[in-house]
């Protein structure tokens, strides 16, 4: 960094959080002629906890971006299958190749942050890491103007801006500073276990629906899968506590036993990751000077597998809120509501996990309308509503 550390006073917009949410709205506001700032505490090419997997929204929006062939030279799988498992019973989903996009990727988080980080570097947004966001700054009428950060050194800097973002996560600091408030708030949640094996063949994604449970395969770079278990969050110390490896290995028999046996050589790296669950929410996403992407706005229980691609659709419709003439936050915020808020519920009765085959089902086919409807708003009323599944 220079010693001014920021090359301008003021921006077009402020970002803070440079992962998935926070570069791709970069992506969208740099390229659309905006000054961008874009800020991060933590370098955005570092791992997180995430399923990696992206339906066809995002692929679209990677596509757009020029990002996808960079997917591809990272030597990610390409997933031309869905298969779901409901017990013993499996139902598999050819994906449509559609022009460039030949199928569904889903990149490890350290290769994906860092591609979308560097294109929206390369459509000229001002990326700073090791930045923290203190607070934010408002006008006599109590718009956001501004914000109050800090360099990992310690300096104190502010900027004023256009519109402050909060791409940070689910317990944003952004949502706090501006006082969003929660629209609804979700207390289903399943806990999840998860690691990484090698190889395990690319069959596409693999979803098991069990009893009381449910888990997956996704095919990731590096020649590995990502496989998961989740159950309810009051069954985790039972299910996981004595042996996480023999807890996923039961879940997962339930639906697939040789995949069971195959993770008894255990995970890539030697560990297991554990996520207890967290509570779901909508905020208010859009006020006075601000708006919220990502789970920062938007939170869901990781059961139906979609964070990214909203996440990718919230940089795209706020993008397009904020280049409308007039500007128009608080349309994001509306377009956003009507699209998400079926999505949210039909996640929060999946994450109850007390359902079985028959009632799930039917849970599936409403997702697959609402995906439907997402792709028919990011290309039109006449794309072809099979490319969304």
């Amino acid at each position: 960094m220079n010693k001014r550390v920021f090359k301008h006073s003021h921006y077009d917009a402020v970002i803070i959080g440079a992962r998935c949410a926070g570069a791709a709205t970069g992506i969208e506001l740099a390229r659309a002629g905006a000054r961008v700032l874009l800020i991060d505490r933590d370098e955005p090419g570092n791992d997180t906890l995430s399923t990696h997997a992206l339906m066809r929204p995002a692929i679209s929006l990677l596509n757009d971006w020029g990002v996808l062939p960079d997917i591809e030279k990272a030597k990610t799988p390409l997933v031309s299958v869905t298969n779901f498992h409901y017990g013993a019973e499996k139902i598999s989903v050819d994906i449509k190749p559609d022009g460039a996009i030949k199928g569904l990727y889903a990149p490890r988080r350290g290769i994906l942050d860092r591609l979308l980080a560097d294109k929206a570097v390369d459509f000229g947004a001002e990326l700073h890491t090791g930045v923290s966001f203190q607070s934010a700054s408002k006008d006599s009428q109590g718009r956001v103007c501004g914000a109050h950060l800090v360099t990992a050194d310690g300096r104190q800097m502010s900027v004023s801006c256009n519109v402050l973002i909060g791409a940070d996560g689910r317990q944003s600091t952004v949502a706090s500073a501006v006082g969003a408030a929660t629209q609804v708030e979700g207390q289903e949640r399943s806990a999840v276990v998860y690691g990484y094996f090698d190889e395990i063949p690319n069959d596409g994604y693999r979803w098991f629906f069990g009893r009381d449970s449910y888990s997956g395969a996704i095919p990731t770079n590096a020649g590995a899968h990502c496989v998961f278990a989740a159950v309810h969050r009051d069954a985790f110390k039972d299910r996981f506590g004595p042996d996480p490896l023999a807890g996923m290995q039961s879940v997962v028999a339930e639906c697939d036993p040789d995949l069971a046996q195959h993770l008894q050589r255990g995970s890539t790296d030697g560990r297991l990751r554990r996520f207890g669950g967290a509570p779901s929410h909508m905020r208010d996403c859009a006020g006075p000077g601000w708006a919220l992407v990502g789970d920062a706005g938007y939170f869901k229980d990781p059961a139906t597998a979609h964070g990214i691609t909203d996440a990718f659709l919230d940089a795209h419709r706020l993008a397009q809120a904020l280049g409308g003439n007039p500007s128009n936050p608080l349309a994001y915020q509306l377009q956003r509501n009507a699209q998400s808020r079926r999505l949210f519920d039909i996640t929060q009765k999946v994450a109850a996990l007390n359902w079985n085959h028959s009632s799930l089902k039917a849970l599936h086919r409403d997702l697959n309308l609402c995906m439907k409807a997402e792709y028919a708003e990011l290309r039109g009323p006449n794309a072809d509503a099979a490319q969304a599944a």
